[in-house]
């Protein structure tokens, strides 16, 4: 709108210059004003009436299909003119002369005809002047806050839509009331938290919280992430931080909401100078404004991050983020709680058991478990399903976990087998453990990055581990490897995995847990996080050459122990190895009553191939046209070494 006027006045005149050359009319020949007359004088000795039209000082000669024009100056009679030359134009019309009235809307064409490259002129020096005008208020406005301002009278998320994390919001709904009802707490000398500190993994719901603290409370809410502050001029950061809390001032009572506020909350004098020094003059302003608080003054700042430990200890201290809500990933319940509240606006069959998903999905966030609801909606709309069903869910387990399923992936019977053995000596050493979880699922079909796979199911959620859990988890990654060498008498690379994982969790056990009886009950080893070389981690030992030698010891003790016991279960159990890793290799994927069905030594049935109901005798019995898929099966139970 502030150049509207500008485009105006130049599209004026261009349609002004348009409209000139085209009322000019199409033919006509421009010449001198003499020449005109004398064609004129022409055109009447030859028998022709001339016809001669006047606008203005434009006089236009027409004759016949032709037609020319002249410009005459201002002193000039035409009549005396054409008189002069033997013309009448009195009472016998020798030339016919007809005036006409060039108007308002000539004398406008004349006018910006001759005005147009001024007016051209102007209006490109007013439009550059605008410009330059607008890139000095984007230049005032740099340093202004970029925080976008939510408002709470229309609450999108409150608390019954923040599920999993009962404690964080019991914590929370003091703010609440406290910005419904501030002098509830002012009357008798309360003073809530100037900020709050919202501490979890990744997907735990830190943002969504926030949201829904703003939406209860129905008041103004201002969100930005930490990263917002900082740009590479020195003292924007500090300057957006001030007006930010000026805003917040004006609209009080309100929430502050910063994510990810360790971008510019990391502990000073960590860096090595250059773009740190802006951080530090940001983070700086941050704790001036948040000190500076009144005790009525109405603004609440919630911080989000997942690295409270690199903060500032100024940061926390009292009079700022004195409080610090601890949102941790949810466990069963709430796992099935998320669901609920997730699955609320999809179709579900009646076949979904959120329960049993919950089990599934030990260790999922919320963000994994609204990803993995989506996923079904996904699977279940490529197959034109009006519903979502378990199937579905299931599959977008293992999408969440693993990855895609890869069937296009084309691999060797040998290597089908060895996946099959590989995948039942885990499955079978979990089973007979004790304290390892029930066999869920088992599958050789290709998932990301792996060649197959082996689930279990959690009973419940464990906050600590024994020992004894930790040795039969041992076993039971160290249970492929075994069954390899038991059946094939050879050593692959699909181990790589499981012996990367043993080696990690026996290291802990000696070395962070005190689960080694020949080390002794004490920690080895300080782990140091290098803040300004990026996520490099250094460990101090605290320890002698001799001792680390004891500690590489007693993690290989402990992978071989392992190792051993795995091979003896098997050994025992050989014929239900091979005998699941037949049907393993038939079918793909073994669900668990299935696995314990072939546990206890009942086979399970052969199923009939698509292509079946094509024959002409749908009587003929089954067996005979699956025979031919039994070889590879029937090879691994007996000759396993052939097979390898």
């Amino acid at each position: 709108m502030r150049n509207g006027f500008v485009y105006l006045v130049i599209g004026v005149a261009v349609l002004a210059v348009i409209y000139m050359i085209f009322t000019q009319g199409a033919g006509e020949q421009k010449i001198s004003y003499t020449q005109l007359l004398t064609a004129a004088v022409q055109d009447a000795r030859s028998g022709r009436t001339p016809e001669l039209v006047i606008s203005g000082n434009r006089v236009v000669l027409k004759s016949g299909n032709t037609a020319r024009y002249a410009i005459m100056n201002d002193r000039t009679d035409i009549n005396s003119d054409l008189n002069a030359r033997g013309l009448n134009v009195g009472d016998r019309e020798d030339v016919r002369v007809t005036f006409e009235e060039s108007g308002r809307l000539g004398f406008l064409v004349q006018f910006l005809t001759s005005m147009f490259p001024v007016l051209l002129f102007i209006g490109i020096l007013i439009f550059m002047m605008r410009q330059a005008q607008g890139s000095n208020n984007q230049a005032l406005s740099f340093g202004k806050s970029k925080a976008r301002m939510i408002s709470g009278h229309r609450p999108t998320v409150t608390f019954k839509d923040v599920q999993g994390v009962d404690e964080a919001k019991q914590e929370l709904a003091e703010v609440v009331e406290f910005l419904k009802y501030p002098e509830k707490f002012t009357k008798i000398g309360a003073r809530i938290p100037s900020g709050v500190l919202l501490v979890g993994p990744p997907g735990t719901g830190k943002t969504y919280l926030a949201k829904a603290v703003a939406g209860e409370a129905g008041v103004p809410f201002f969100s930005l992430s930490g990263s917002e502050f900082v740009e590479m001029f020195v003292g924007v950061g500090a300057s957006r931080v001030r007006d930010l809390f000026d805003k917040a001032r004006n609209n009080a009572p309100c929430l502050i909401f910063v994510d990810e506020i360790d971008a510019v909350g990391r502990q000073r004098g960590a860096g090595l100078g250059g773009s740190h020094d802006e951080r530090e003059q940001t983070l700086n302003q941050i704790l001036v404004e948040m000190d500076g608080f009144e005790s009525d003054t109405k603004v609440i700042v919630l911080a989000a991050t997942n690295r409270p430990d690199i903060l500032d200890p100024a940061l926390l201290r009292p009079g700022r983020f004195d409080r610090q809500v601890i949102l941790d990933r949810p466990d069963i319940r709430g796992r099935e709680a998320i669901l609920k509240v997730h699955s609320r606006s999809k179709p579900l069959e009646a076949d979904v058991d959120l329960l049993t998903l919950a089990k599934q999905t030990s260790g999922f966030t919320g963000a994994d478990l609204e990803n993995l609801l989506n996923e079904g909606s996904i699977l279940a709309a490529r197959e034109n399903k009006s519903k979502i069903a378990m199937v579905h869910l299931e599959e977008s387990i293992d999408r969440v976990m693993a990855g895609p399923e890869r069937k296009s992936r084309v691999i060797s019977d040998k290597e089908k087998l060895v996946t099959a053995i590989h995948e039942t000596g885990h499955a079978l050493v979990g089973h007979l453990l004790g304290e390892m979880d029930p066999v869920h699922k088992i599958s050789i079909i290709a998932r990301g990055r792996m060649g197959g796979y082996t689930r279990f199911l959690p009973v419940e959620d464990r906050s600590m581990m024994s020992r004894t859990q930790y040795m039969d988890q041992l076993a039971t990654m160290m249970g492929g490897r075994a069954a390899e060498m038991l059946v094939f008498n050879e050593i692959t690379t699909g181990a790589a995995n499981d012996l990367n994982q043993a080696t990690t969790l026996s290291r802990q056990m000696v070395t962070q847990y005190g689960m080694s009886a020949k080390l002794g009950p004490r920690t080895f080893g300080k782990v140091n996080e290098l803040v300004f070389l990026g996520r490099d981690i250094a460990e101090t030992r605290d320890y002698s050459e001799s001792v680390a030698e004891q500690i590489d010891g007693e993690v290989t003790g402990l992978v071989s122990e392992a190792h051993q016991r795995a091979t003896d279960i098997l050994r025992q159990n050989e014929a239900a190895l091979r005998r699941v890793a037949d049907n393993l290799t038939r079918l793909e994927t073994i669900g668990i009553e299935d696995f314990k069905a072939l546990y206890e030594g009942r086979e399970l049935p052969v199923p009939v191939k698509a292509e079946e109901p094509a024959k002409v005798e749908p009587q003929v019995e089954p067996p005979a046209p699956e025979s031919p898929a039994a070889p590879p099966a029937g090879r691994l139970a007996e000759e396993p070494g052939s097979a390898a």
